[in-house]
């Protein structure tokens, strides 16, 4: 069974980088997926990173990691300035970011109009049982 815990984003907007991170981790751990609102800053991303390389054993394989935002190219100049004053006034809630254990999830791909994560098969196989009349 596949466990996605969302994470919205006032529940980590006031943590320390670390905190950040470490929360993130503890979820991962739990093989969970986490779906967060917002995204990590690119030096979150990359201790992230680090500390999961750090941790890997044979019971944590390690992460995969996705982000996704609104793609700006697209948005009017309207769109832009609205997008730029809600960050000033609201944090970077733009974004969704996804973050699964790599035992778990095999990949995640990401194409302009969705985002396809692809699960592993699960290596536990349920028995039949037989009725008894």
């Amino acid at each position: 069974m596949v466990t996605f815990q969302f994470i919205p984003f006032h529940q980590i907007e006031n943590l320390s980088s670390a905190k950040r991170v470490n929360k993130l981790l503890n979820v991962v751990k739990q093989d969970k997926i986490v779906v967060m609102e917002g995204r990590l800053r690119k030096q979150e991303e990359a201790d992230l990173i680090e500390i999961t390389m750090e941790e890997i054993s044979p019971k944590f394989k390690g992460i995969e990691l996705s982000t996704v935002y609104p793609d700006k190219n697209k948005q009017t100049a309207m769109q832009k300035v609205k997008g730029r004053f809600a960050t000033m006034l609201l944090g970077d809630r733009q974004g969704l970011t996804i973050i699964g254990p790599a035992n778990v999830v095999k990949k995640i791909e990401q194409n302009p109009d969705k985002i396809e994560l692809f699960t592993k098969e699960s290596s536990t196989r349920y028995r039949k049982t037989k009725r008894r009349k």
